[in-house]
């Protein structure tokens, strides 16, 4: 039942987001639209929309890799943007993270080489991972100190992307478009106030295989649909490593939550353990804190 209940009507789901975002760049009284092209999956389908939505000379993909990016996250964000046929423009997030000492969190170059740099992160984040979750314990407050500077190490590379996209959208007076997905927002897998701030959101009811079956329809190419999903902060982290579950089983169990399945029929029907079921609960009840605006002191 779910794995058929996760099936979209692309032609469908598409016509109403071209409608959302045609109404939002009116209500918003703005010239076209901005996106940032990661060279991934949901930037590629967001990207993909927005040409359908408005004209072509209407829409900018800013490309913004820095020292960590993947090798071919330039080159897979430039065949986005060739595919759809939008304006581009490049810029190294580098030289302005090495000015406020972002790369010295880790001293003596250790993230310098990237094939060593992925060797060494992916093996200690599986041994970390065996008694305590990194990503888990990182939705809320930590003692620990190595994660705190890890944390802020990879979370300002998403931050100062959404400051050039502000930049530039508000120079042009262009709408910011987002490119979260439900899946990554249900568990928290984004940056508060980085990729997690827009000023609309697609996709972000789509579970990220409903992305993947979106992305197809509308032509996005096939390398960026089969690419290993990665937050391409920190060399070596997939979203599969991180998360502990691939999307397609994350996906089912999310679906058979918001159903209110019990746990056991969720188990049945997404080929997972119970234990991970409560696991994910776990993340959607801590990270609910990053889906709601900031806290408010009631003082009346």
């Amino acid at each position: 039942m779910l794995k058929k209940e996760i099936n979209i009507d692309p032609e469908r789901v598409t016509e109403k987001i071209i409608t959302f975002i045609r109404n939002n760049i009116n209500s918003f009284k703005r010239n076209g639209a901005i996106v940032g092209i990661s060279g991934g999956l949901d930037s590629a389908c967001v990207t993909a929309l927005l040409t359908r939505a408005i004209e072509k000379n209407k829409i900018l993909g800013l490309i913004m890799p820095e020292r960590d990016s993947d090798d071919k996250t330039k080159g897979d964000a430039e065949l986005v943007a060739s595919t759809f046929n939008i304006p581009i423009k490049f810029i190294d997030l580098t030289p302005i993270l090495e000015s406020i000492g972002t790369y010295d969190v880790f001293p003596g170059g250790l993230l310098s080489n990237k094939k060593t740099a992925s060797r060494v992160i992916k093996t200690g984040y599986r041994f970390l991972a065996k008694a305590n979750n990194p990503f888990r314990e990182g939705l809320l407050g930590s003692q620990k100190e190595w994660l705190r500077y890890s944390q802020a190490y990879y979370r300002i590379k998403h931050r100062m992307r959404m400051v050039y996209l502000y930049y530039y959208a508000e120079q042009l007076n262009y709408l910011v478009a987002g490119t979260s997905n439900k899946s990554e927002d249900m568990v928290g897998f984004f940056v508060k106030y980085g990729d997690g701030a827009a000023d609309i959101m697609p996709i972000a009811t789509l579970y990220k295989s409903q992305v993947r079956q979106l992305s197809e329809w509308l032509g996005v190419p096939k390398c960026i649909i089969k690419k290993p999903p990665s937050p391409d902060l920190l060399p070596g982290i997939t979203d599969e490593l991180a998360l502990k579950i691939s999307y397609e089983k994350l996906d089912l169990v999310l679906l058979g939550i918001e159903k209110g399945m019990v746990e056991r029929e969720i188990a049945r029907e997404s080929g997972v353990n119970v234990k991970m079921i409560r696991y994910i609960k776990i993340l959607v009840s801590l990270s609910e804190h990053m889906r709601n605006p900031a806290k408010i002191c009631q003082t009346r």
